[in-house]
């Protein structure tokens, strides 16, 4: 990062913001194009977030009006950034006196909050490294973008904003143009425009969000993209207490959904299905698998209250998964799983808990389950079905029990996290905070 001000995900944006998310919004199917409606959404844009968000915007608009781009460059950019959806020459316009108007719009917002507002001097980026980067993805779409038929010398225009106005925003430019015209865009290449986004501070949206991935087949042989939990655990992470949606299905069929950035579209489906299948295809009984689905959502979704198995729990969240499945990722096959093994360390670990675990309850005030049902419940799932899924489930346990750890237990979880490689955030997220520092 080489701004001055916090990065945009620190100033809480989760999708595209300022110029570019102008251009995104005047590119939406339905809206309207004339200079009124396109200034309604400027006026919109600037008065989210309390007007905060009028900053980024006004931002924009005068680096590239302090640039001295030539009017050419301007509306090259700008058309290709909307899709053509709205041109200020049709209007009468010049793109420079249409960016004036955007310029105002912040100002007159931002001093409804501050009557003394006065715009800041223009702090644009032109690290030459950063710079570097950008253009170097632009060459590499370069081919794909013109076969698109975008403007005209988009390519040389979007470089000049780049080296003449602003990285950051020649950034944000560049993947407007990619996003309205549905320029395929490499999976490889994708996720290098993910790290040089947090370079710049962007959230993952900006990236993301309307980009044509080609995505890689949806597999669960690799982590990749995984930061914390997965499967099974974190589906019953979702059913704790205070879960909204309406009904059971509907969240599995929101957890589904939570591939992140990374990963591509269908892949939390695959794990949680596969989770459950290795459950559903094992040897144990009704109210093992049940008293583990207790556990691990500390109560939260109280199967037995409603008559309903374990079993025919795992069967609904199959269902979904195959649904959500046969949607985004129509050719995967669930792969035939090789045996699993190395349940020996997990089968440890839950033994070294033990002691803990049995003096604990969960849910003690509301159908308690004791803890010594629960460790023999995971000593099951860790020998008998997945020492993987065992380990996830006993840290959800830790978790719910609320076990503390010594750095020595920590430690040899680091280990075995790693060997399963699971993501830095996993430990981190679920039972760093137990561990009992001296």
């Amino acid at each position: 990062m080489t701004r001055e001000h916090p990065a945009y995900y620190e100033l809480g944006y989760g999708e595209d913001f300022g110029l570019s998310a102008l251009t995104e919004r005047l590119s939406r199917p339905g809206h309207a194009t004339g200079p009124a409606a396109a200034f309604a959404l400027a006026e919109e844009l600037a008065d989210r977030s309390e007007g905060e968000e009028a900053v980024e915007l006004g931002e924009d608009a005068r680096r590239l009006l302090a640039s001295g781009l030539p009017e050419r460059v301007l509306h090259t950019v700008w058309l290709a950034s909307t899709g053509n959806a709205f041109d200020p020459a049709r209007h009468g316009m010049t793109t420079r006196a249409w960016l004036e108007r955007i310029s105002e719009v912040s100002t007159a917002r931002l001093r409804q909050n501050k009557a003394s507002y006065t715009p800041p001097p223009v702090r644009p980026v032109r690290d030459a490294r950063l710079c570097r980067a950008v253009v170097a993805e632009l060459r590499v779409t370069a081919p794909a973008l013109v076969a698109a038929s975008p403007p005209p010398h988009l390519v040389d225009c979007l470089e000049q904003v780049v080296n003449g106005a602003d990285a950051d925003l020649g950034m944000r430019l560049l993947l407007r143009a990619l996003k309205a015209h549905s320029v395929p865009v490499p999976y490889g290449q994708y996720r290098r425009m993910v790290a040089l986004g947090w370079q710049f501070g962007f959230p993952p949206g900006a990236v993301h969000d309307g980009l044509a991935i080609t995505w890689p087949p949806v597999s669960t042989d690799s982590r990749e993209g995984l930061q914390d939990d997965f499967g099974l655990s974190r589906l019953a992470r979702q059913f704790t207490a205070g879960w909204h949606h309406r009904t059971p299905r509907a969240a599995v069929a929101a957890a589904v959904q939570a591939d992140g950035y990374e990963r591509p579209p269908g892949s939390e489906a695959a794990v949680l299905l596969e989770d459950t299948r290795r459950v559903l295809g094992s040897g144990l009984s009704d109210d093992t698998i049940t008293v583990l689905w207790l556990a691990a959502t500390d109560r939260g979704h109280n199967i037995d209250r409603f008559g309903i198995s374990g079993r025919e729990w795992l069967e609904q969240v199959s269902e979904v998964c195959r649904e959500h499945l046969t949607e985004v990722a129509p050719a995967y096959v669930p792969a035939a799983r090789p045996p699993a093994t190395g349940a020996g360390e997990v089968l440890r670990e839950i033994r070294d808990v033990s002691p803990l675990a049995a003096t604990a309850t969960v849910s003690p005030g509301f159908h308690p389950l004791e803890g010594t049902t629960v460790v023999e419940a995971l000593e099951q799932i860790a020998t008998q079905v997945d020492p993987d899924l065992g380990f996830r489930l006993l840290l959800r346990l830790v978790e719910v029990l609320r076990l503390p750890l010594t750095e020595e237990q920590y430690t040899r979880y680091e280990a075995l996290a790693g060997s399963l490689h699971y993501g830095e955030d996993h430990l981190l997220f679920s039972v760093y905070h137990l561990v009992q520092r001296t």
